[in-house]
């Protein structure tokens, strides 16, 4: 029987599930998997999550001491839910899961690693081992070389909103486990810059990978490449061969439906074969590149501050949560505006995808109309549906 393109896919690369939904790992059983803030506070607004979520938060408040703010607690309550939903994943998929640092921390090298400490110490105190976790840092200079002490500790690192090869330089100078670079997020920026729409070879996003696999493989480089943020299933076959990728439910579906011939389009022998300048780099050569490249640092700088905004929404959840308890108050389904605002970013009363920080699964599942923005209502609609983590 012939083999469907995902089945053909796995035979070239590590298949990763961009989703924090359980039954969809379980259906389409990939290696590794993430978590993010916007997939918890979807999540945390769910009947079934509201004793995880009220246990976290008296348990955080517990530890934060008697003298600690609500905002205090709830961020350390974000911290707890981050590991309790990746010990979740953990107990199904055989590989590893991506937490998130906080992307306010982005440019603190030292708050950073404190922070990484912290969340591998609270896996390995619930019975996981580090080796199955990657904390996830932004790849700004500062997240870099916090990711390099960590390794070198033995906290293996994923470093994500990575847009440009002076990034991809860096991560692999500084012997970083695994990068994060975004397909999809590459193609939205040039397309909105453009106007014109690319056949999958042209690609900016897939060209910016390929790009960053080739100069990794003829330089020896052990760091793992893996795509993310997918628009079709065209980026995925251009990119069959590249270490892992990473691919939301609905596009893992259109690979296991489809049953032509897949070529390897990436391959370090092919890679060790081509002449390619190898660039020194140092912090002058990283900021003077990043300057230039005007797609990466816009991107750059776009995704932190979102990041930021969904994190500021779900410690607000958990803030008013915190308050209702000590109130012997039911929970209130109060956070789709606040997480609607967060993702809002001008202000119009829409999400479109290059405004939305989340998985792009999640923002597949909520974009019920498929028209390319996300309203309120289709937002308190589908959370339920894009977020069932159990």
């Amino acid at each position: 029987m012939a083999k469907n393109l995902l089945e053909q896919l796995r035979d070239l690369t590590v298949v990763v599930a961009d989703t924090g939904d359980i039954q969809a790992i379980e259906q389409f059983t990939p290696r590794d998997a993430t978590t993010n803030p916007s997939l918890i506070t979807a999540a945390a607004q769910m009947p079934q999550y509201h004793s995880i979520v009220d246990d976290t938060l008296l348990k955080a408040k517990q530890e934060a001491g008697d003298d600690a703010s609500d905002q205090e607690v709830a961020n350390l309550a974000f911290k707890r839910l981050a590991v309790a939903f990746g010990l979740k994943i953990l107990a199904i998929i055989p590989g590893r899961v991506s937490t998130e640092v906080d992307a306010r921390l982005s440019y603190d090298t030292e708050a950073t690693i404190a922070t990484a400490r912290d969340l591998i110490g609270q896996y390995e105190a619930a019975g996981m081992s580090r080796d199955r976790v990657l904390i996830k840092i932004a790849s700004t200079w500062e997240g870099i070389k916090a990711a390099e002490i960590l390794e070198k500790e033995g906290i293996h690192c994923n470093l994500t909103l990575l847009f440009g090869l002076h990034q991809a330089i860096a991560c692999a100078e500084a012997g970083i486990t695994l990068i994060s670079p975004f397909v999809g997020r590459i193609l939205d920026w040039y397309k909105k810059e453009t106007g014109k729409d690319y056949a999958p070879n042209e690609d900016p996003g897939v060209q910016s990978v390929t790009e960053i696999y080739n100069y990794y493989k003829k330089f020896g480089y052990n760091t793992e490449v893996m795509g993310a943020s997918f628009r079709n299933i065209g980026e995925l076959q251009e990119l069959a061969g590249c270490d892992l990728l990473t691919i939301s439910p609905k596009l893992l579906a259109q690979l296991k439906e489809q049953e032509e011939t897949l070529e390897c389009k990436l391959a370090p022998e092919k890679a060790k074969k081509m002449d390619i300048e190898k660039i020194a780099m140092d912090k002058a050569t990283f900021d003077q590149m990043h300057q230039k490249d005007r797609m990466a640092s816009e991107k750059l700088d776009e995704g932190i501050k979102g990041f930021s905004k969904a994190l500021e929404s779900l410690e607000k959840l958990l803030a008013d949560r915190l308050v209702q308890l000590s109130q012997g108050e039911k929970l209130a389904n109060h956070a789709t505006q606040d997480l609607f605002a967060a993702y809002d970013l001008d202000g119009d009363g829409l999400i479109t995808r290059e405004e939305w920080m989340g998985t792009d699964a999640v923002f597949d599942a909520l974009d019920l109309d498929h028209d390319g923005k996300v309203t309120v209502e289709e937002l308190s609609c589908g959370l339920g549906g894009a977020c069932q983590l159990v």
